[in-house]
């Protein structure tokens, strides 16, 4: 029984001394430790367009004021599908909202809603004659972006501008304070894009003041897509 409570204590002890330990290795300085950035930067065209159309109801009944909005998405939704296709035209559905109107007393009005669709995808010939083909809903807003498969394959390049360029970088700083070289400690990698967006106000006024059933007159512009490299390194 005594050297069973001796095994314990000893055991006890030993487990608080790697513990004691382990706290003095993690509060341990670094030393000849360096921290760092680097970036890559490709510029690349915008190839995903979205049309946003919209349209709003007002009325005293709710089920009417509905009813209207969902007459308008129905009607749009038959139009766009006639020329949909995966990848180069997407339809979907956007926000669907209705909800009281108040006066200023707060007393209740009646009831307003609004309804969207979405037109995207990579064919903006075909996208933007959908879009003017649809009569029952109006432009409300266009936005360019870049389509999972572009953002993939510009990033996977500025990402390798973007490590060759930390490499160089803490090589340079190495033999600068007199070291050899150096070793990763800790690398974080992030990605950006930085494009132009169309007012949607703007679009608008130009899709009302358009000719019916023509194509709503669209231009992506490019983007550039930024991967920042940071993290530390330990001169050597």
């Amino acid at each position: 029984m005594k050297n069973s409570i001796r095994i314990i204590t000893a055991c006890a002890l030993l487990s608080g001394s790697a513990a004691i330990f382990g706290q003095q290795i993690q509060l341990a300085p670094a030393h000849n430790v360096v921290q760092l950035s680097a970036s890559g930067s490709v510029e690349v065209q915008q190839d995903l367009l979205s049309i946003f159309l919209s349209t709003t109801r007002d009325g005293t009944d709710a089920g009417v004021v509905q009813n209207q909005l969902k007459s308008a998405i129905d009607a749009a939704l038959t139009e766009a599908r006639k020329v949909a296709q995966a990848g180069q035209l997407d339809v979907r559905t956007g926000n669907f909202s209705l909800s009281p109107r108040y006066g200023r007393d707060g007393k209740p009005l009646g009831w307003q809603g609004s309804a969207e669709l979405v037109l995207e995808g990579r064919d903006f010939a075909r996208i933007s004659a959908a879009a003017g083909r649809i009569g029952s809903l109006t432009l409300s807003g266009v936005s360019f972006s870049l389509s999972r498969e572009q953002r993939a394959r510009v990033e996977g390049e500025a990402q390798g501008l973007a490590i060759e360029r930390f490499k160089a970088r803490a090589l340079d700083i190495a033999r600068s304070f007199g070291f050899a070289g150096y070793s990763l400690r800790e690398v974080n990698v992030g990605a950006n894009d930085q494009g132009y967006t169309p007012r949607p106000r703007m679009l608008a006024m130009e899709a009302r003041a358009s000719v019916a059933d023509a194509p709503v007159p669209v231009e992506a512009g490019k983007t550039s897509v930024v991967v920042t490299v940071s993290g530390s390194v330990q001169l050597q």
